[in-house]
């Protein structure tokens, strides 16, 4: 589940309002806050800001509108996958950190902007690979941790022996460290 895992989903649709909060309902997306493309282009900025950090589905948006959300996101220091399948989601697929186009019944244009292909259209795949990558990137910094105390050690046992060899006058015939 995406929300267990601290995935926030916001859907970005060109629907009719109502169709669209029926469908997030459907699919476990918070719906309490819909907003219109139409509501988008009469906001200020704070409340556009403040309609894209609490609403859950925007409907009857533009592709200029979804490039809006997107930028909106990354200036409140979201980290941004769009998923998209037609010319419209293009400029988003771009802009975002992470652009994912459908493979199997997406356009050429958003398969050529996105980062990554979903070569299955499964919403359930993206979440299956943040859970992977969550794994390796675990396993990384634990590897560098383990790696950096061993080092720490051995450099420290390094500069100890140095020293103490400095403060106990040793040296080698030739007037070198031993």
């Amino acid at each position: 589940n995406a929300i267990a895992a601290g995935i926030r989903i916001v859907m970005i649709t060109g629907d009719h309002p109502e169709t669209a909060a029926a469908v997030g309902r459907a699919i476990g997306i918070p719906s309490n806050l819909v907003v219109t493309g139409a509501e988008l282009a009469g906001f200020g900025r704070s409340e556009l800001r403040q309609a894209v950090a609490t609403a859950g589905i925007f409907a009857r948006v533009t592709p200029e509108d979804k490039l809006l959300i997107v930028e909106v996101l990354k200036e409140l220091g979201e980290i941004v996958a769009m998923t998209g399948d037609g010319v419209n989601d293009a400029p988003a697929l771009k802009r975002a950190d992470v652009g994912i186009s459908m493979g199997l019944r997406g356009s050429d244009v958003s398969r050529e902007v996105s980062s990554l292909v979903l070569q299955d259209d499964n919403f359930a795949t993206i979440v299956a690979a943040i859970e992977e990558g969550r794994g390796i990137y675990e396993n990384i910094r634990k590897f560098i941790r383990f790696l950096f105390s061993t080092n720490l050690a051995e450099t420290s046992i390094i500069v100890f022996g140095v020293l103490g060899s400095i403060a106990l006058g040793l040296k080698d015939p030739a007037g070198g460290m031993l």
